[in-house]
C-alpha cells in the first residue's frame, strides 16, 4: 500500500490554524496595549497643565498594566465611544470609568470592578432644599450624557419619572444647569466630584447615595486570560494599599467616603 508523506510541522500547523483552533489574540501577548480614555472629567481623567493625561483612572490604568509589564498607548475617545472601540478593534481597554451592564456585557467584557462607589445628585444651590433623594427628582429635567446609563437607571429601576435630557458630555450638563434649562446632574459620585471642581462651577452635592456603580475595566469580548490577569494585578493593588493611596490622592478632599475601601468582588471573565 502507497503512503501518503508526512504534511510539514509548518503546513499543520497552519491547518488547524485555518480550522480555527488558534487561540484569539489577548492582550497578554502584547508589549504595548491601546487604552481608550477619555480627558473631559476632572479628577478621573483630563488633560493636565502640561498636556499629559492625568487622574484617578490615568493612575490606576498605569499601576496595573505595569504590573502586567506593559506599555500603554492612549486613545481619546469621547462620550458613548466606550464600546465600539473595543468592538472594532481599535482599543484593547477602556477605562471610562464604566460600570456593567447586562447589555454591555453583550458586545463586551469586563474586568474587575477595580472600585465602587455610587449614583449622587448635584443641583443648584437654590435647590438644595428641594432635592434631597432620587425621589426628588420626579418631573424634573436630570442630564443625559450619551453612552451612559445613569438616567435609565433612575427611570426605570427606580420608577422615578424624571425627564432625560440627551447631551454628548458633561461639560453641556454644566451649561445648562446654570442656565436653568435642566434641573439636576446625577452621575457617579466620583464624577461630581471632579465637575465640582471646574472653575466657576456653583453646585451643591446631595449627597444620595444610591445605585451602586461597580467602576469596571472594558476588555474586548472573549480576552478570558487578559481579564484574568487584569483581575490580579487589581487584588495585587487593593493588597499592597496602592488603591487606598490613589482613592486618597484624587478624591481625599472631595468629601465621598473612603473609611472603607477592599478588594471589590469581581465580576468573572467568561
Amino acid at each position: 500500500m502507497r503512503r501518503l508523506p508526512l504534511l510539514p510541522i509548518v503546513l499543520l500547523a497552519a491547518l488547524l490554524t485555518a480550522c480555527g483552533t488558534a487561540r484569539q489574540e489577548s492582550l497578554v501577548d502584547k508589549d504595548e496595549v491601546v487604552v481608550a480614555i477619555r480627558s473631559d472629567v476632572p479628577l478621573i481623567s483630563f488633560r493636565g497643565q502640561d498636556g499629559a493625561y492625568a487622574g484617578f483612572n490615568i493612575d490606576v490604568a498605569e499601576d496595573l498594566l505595569s504590573r502586567l509589564g506593559k506599555r500603554i498607548r492612549w486613545l481619546e475617545i469621547k462620550a458613548g465611544d466606550q464600546l465600539t472601540v473595543l468592538t472594532d478593534g481599535r482599543a484593547d481597554l477602556v477605562f471610562a470609568h464604566m460600570s456593567v451592564t447586562p447589555e454591555r456585557k453583550k458586545v463586551i467584557d469586563f474586568a474587575g470592578p477595580y472600585h465602587l462607589d455610587f449614583q449622587d445628585i448635584a443641583v443648584r444651590p437654590a435647590d438644595k432644599n428641594t432635592v434631597r433623594d432620587v425621589r426628588d427628582l420626579e418631573n424634573r429635567k436630570i442630564c443625559l450624557v450619551r453612552g451612559t446609563n445613569i438616567a435609565q437607571r433612575i427611570i426605570e429601576e427606580r420608577g422615578v419619572k424624571a425627564i432625560a435630557v440627551e447631551v454628548p458630555d458633561y461639560d453641556t450638563c454644566l451649561e445648562m444647569i446654570e442656565k436653568g434649562e435642566i434641573d439636576a446632574i446625577s452621575t457617579n459620585s466620583q464624577i461630581l466630584a471632579g465637575l465640582l471642581t471646574r472653575p466657576g462651577v456653583d453646585l451643591h452635592l446631595v449627597g444620595a447615595t444610591f445605585n451602586e456603580q461597580r467602576t469596571s475595566i472594558g476588555v474586548r469580548k472573549g480576552d478570558v486570560g487578559g481579564c484574568e490577569e487584569l483581575n490580579r494585578a487589581i487584588t495585587r493593588m487593593y493588597q499592597d494599599g496602592t488603591a487606598h493611596m490613589l482613592l486618597d490622592k484624587w478624591f481625599g478632599r472631595s468629601g465621598i467616603d473612603l473609611s472603607v475601601i477592599a478588594v471589590p468582588q469581581f465580576e468573572g471573565c467568561s
